[in-house]
Parts: C-alpha cells; structure tokens; sequence
C-alpha cells in the first residue's frame, strides 16, 4: 500500500522544520548506518489517529540574498504541486503576511490540489489582530499553531488526514509497478523509451496519479507492468544542492507508490553520495531494489572492468548487499531485455513465503555453528521464527531477552536465511519479540 504524501512548503524559517521533527518524533528510527533520507529529515514515515502518511520537508534552503527568496519559495511549491496529495502551507504568525507569502499562496490556489495553510508561532492563546490577514490568501481557514510548543498541532493533523483524497493509499491495479529512480541525467527516461520500444505493447500512455508523474503501463510476456518515470527535473537555478535535494523528493514519490526500484547510476560517474540518499529511500521503504548501471558503452574495458565496479557498487551501497546489479546501455541497448526480467524476479522474491518448519530448521542449525551472544552469564534463545508478512518479507523471532539479539547477530541469521531461499532483490525485516509481548506491538 502507498502512502498518501503530505509537503511542508514556507519561506525559510518559518518553522518547516521544527513541526517536521514533532510529528515524526519517535518514529524515525535509524537502525543501522544507512545514508538514507531520514538522516536528512528530508522525509520520513508518520501517523496521526491510525492513518499513516509521509511527510515531506522542502524546508533548508536559505538564499543568499532576499533577492532569490521568491524564486527558491516557487521552485519548492512547484515541487510539492509535482509530488504531494495534500500541501501544507506554512507562514509565520509573527511576520506576518509577506508578498512572498501571497505569491505562493496564489501559485498553490491554482493547482486544484488540498492545501492546508498554518500560521506557526503563535504561542499565545490571544491571536494578534494581523493574523486575520491571512485570509487574504484564499486557501481557507488559517490554523493558528506553535510547533515549538505543540499548540494546536492534533487539530492541524485532523485536518491533514481528512484531506487525504478518496482512495489514497490503496494500489489501483495488480501489475508490477517498476519506477526509475536516480539522478537527473541518469538514462531514465532513455531506458523507459527503449523499454517500450522493444516491446512494442503499450496498453496506453496515461497521466500518472494524483503526482503528476508519467505512469506508462504495458505487457511483456504477459505480464502486466507500469513503469513510473521520475525523470522531468528542470534546472531553474545554479544551486546543485536545491537541484539534488528536489531529485530525492521526485524519488520519495516514486518509490512509495512501486513494487521494484531500478537505481539507475551512471557508469562514467560510479556511485556519488547522491545515489546513496536515493538509494536508502528504497532501502528503508522496503522496495525492491536492481541495481542499473546505465552508459556502459562509454566505459573503457579491460579484462575485470565489470568484476571491478560491482565490487565498487557493493562497497559504496554495502547497507542493500542484497540488490543485483546489472550492466547496460540505455542508448545501444546494450542487455536492455534483462532489465524487465530482473523486475520480475526481483517482486516474485518480495512476495516469496517460507515454510515455518523449514525456516526454524535453518535458525536451529545456524545457532549451533555459531553460538548466539551472552551478557553476564545470560544467553540469548532463540524459540522460534515465523514469517509473518511479505513485500517485504517480515519474520518474527520470539527470544528470550532482546537486549541479547545484537545487530552483528541478526545480520548473522539473516545472511543464514537468504543463503537458503534467496530472497535476492529485497530486504529483510525482522521484530523480535520477549514471553508475553503480543506480536501486533511490533507489526
């Protein structure tokens, strides 16, 4: 299931930020060192009375001269018209209303799309007189809130959720959704055009979802796909970081509504630390995930050329070891056929089911060729495992203590697992769970 997108889109600081932070609160939960986006609270999962949604903060950008301020406010509401379900547009009580903030206000009223506008630092119960000002902009009733103090923040939440459109958040249709996710530049748009050129079954081009992106669906061995182009970024300015930063924001919006993400890298670049923020978006969302190393006809070859930038590619993104990686060229179309295969296997992997007695045969032998950890005397048991979820697949250990079950160890188990049944393409989740826990507090 994807989740509705929600965009937080102001003029610097105004407090995009701070109310990003308080709602995500205790959910963000970096595990493991992975440089995905939740390092850069640039996105993260959140809920607010049982609907989960993602939040999107556009927020950290800070022009160098209030010359470009207007221009920097436009590119980030274009971008969360672009990606969003739902806009909140966040002002600050204490300026209050700007010419910046008309503008935007005017270019967001026009998109047709929910906006929710919040007037923050409002920390006082008595709303100052030009607080009413803001119903100038004719985006509705404004909320008064305090993100720094948590005022009013549930009733801005409610509001949120119930401008979720009708449906948001359910798949619409059973084909195996692939997006293209990577840099600008990258070939993506390219390998998509190759894809169906070769097919040569395009069902029908249609304007995507409620994203705006282009979702293109179509056949291929009877199999029904939809591939999902995030390509389409413009380059309005100089500043690479505002450019780069956008590009993650198109892949979180890409990657929520996908089955199989196909990291695309450009071979004559290797692997920047860009692709390592889009590829920890699909790592941490869970997604499948192939490895394309597009451009390979412009590489100079020698004999261990290939052997050599896999060992690369599986250094630089060690946190997702388990995604393939294949090599091709977009424009020659050079090993393009593996591309939508590799797809499939990758989402048959996703949905894979292990028998229970032959998963606990596999956790039984692997604890007894190596031990499982101790602390003062005490050591971790592990009683049983059972797969209690797919896509991706989700396993739930009952364990004597938690604290035992060290991070090392459950690598340890999982590598176990895979060696056994595969599970090439996908990650691995795992809850362990003490005597008398329920299992539905950790799912």
């Amino acid at each position: 299931m994807s989740l509705p997108l929600v965009a937080v889109v102001g003029r610097p600081n105004v407090g995009k930020s701070t109310f990003f932070n308080k709602v995500v609160g205790r959910r963000v939960s970096i595990v493991e060192d992975t440089p995905g986006v939740t390092r850069d609270r640039i996105y993260a999962e959140a809920e607010w009375s049982g609907v989960h949604f993602a939040l999107i903060d556009t927020g950290g950008i800070e022009p160098d001269s209030k010359d470009i301020i207007l221009a920097q406010m436009r590119e980030q509401a274009e971008m969360a018209i672009d990606t969003s379900d739902v806009i909140l547009f966040m002002v600050d009580g204490k300026d209050g209303l700007t010419a910046a903030d008309r503008e935007v206000g005017e270019m967001l009223m026009k998109t047709g799309k929910k906006v929710v506008l919040a007037v923050n630092k409002m920390d006082k119960p008595e709303l100052p007189v030009d607080f009413y000002d803001f119903y100038e902009l004719g985006l509705g009733e404004p909320i008064p809130i305090s993100s720094a103090n948590m005022l009013n923040l549930g009733d801005l939440l409610d509001e949120i959720i119930d401008s979720f459109p009708e449906g948001a958040g359910l798949e619409e249709d059973d084909s195996i959704k692939i997006a293209m996710i990577g840099k600008p530049n990258v070939g993506k748009s390219s390998l998509i055009n190759k894809l169906l050129g070769e097919n040569r079954v395009i069902v029908s081009p249609i304007a995507g979802t409620t994203r705006d992106s282009i979702d293109t669906p179509f056949v291929h061995d009877g199999e029904e796909y939809t591939l999902i182009d995030t390509a389409g970024i413009r380059r309005k300015s100089k500043v690479n970081e505002d450019i780069e930063k956008f590009s993650v924001i198109r892949a979180v919006a890409a990657v929520e509504r996908c089955d199989v993400c196909m990291l695309m890298i450009d071979a004559t670049e290797g692997v920047t630390e860009q692709d390592k923020k889009i590829a920890g978006i699909a790592h941490e969302a869970g997604k499948g995930i192939v490895i394309v190393v597009n451009k390979w006809d412009l590489v100079e070859k020698e004999t261990n050329t290939m052997r050599d930038f896999r060992e690369e590619v599986k250094r630089e993104l060690g946190f997702m070891s388990y995604a393939p990686c294949i090599f091709i060229s977009a424009l020659t179309g050079q090993r393009v056929g593996q591309v939508i295969d590799m797809a499939r296997y990758v989402a048959e992997n996703r949905a894979m089911r292990v028998p229970t007695g032959k998963l606990n045969t596999i956790i039984t032998d692997a604890t007894m060729m190596k031990q499982p950890p101790s602390d003062k005397g005490k050591r971790l048991k592990i009683y049983y495992v059972t797969q209690v979820g797919i896509k991706p697949p989700l396993f739930s250990f009952k364990i004597n203590s938690r604290p035992l079950m060290h991070f090392s160890y459950s690598r340890y188990l999982e590598n176990q697992i895979r060696e056994a049944f595969g599970f090439e393409g996908t990650s691995l989740k795992f809850v362990f769970r003490e005597k008398g826990e329920k299992e539905e507090e950790f799912i």
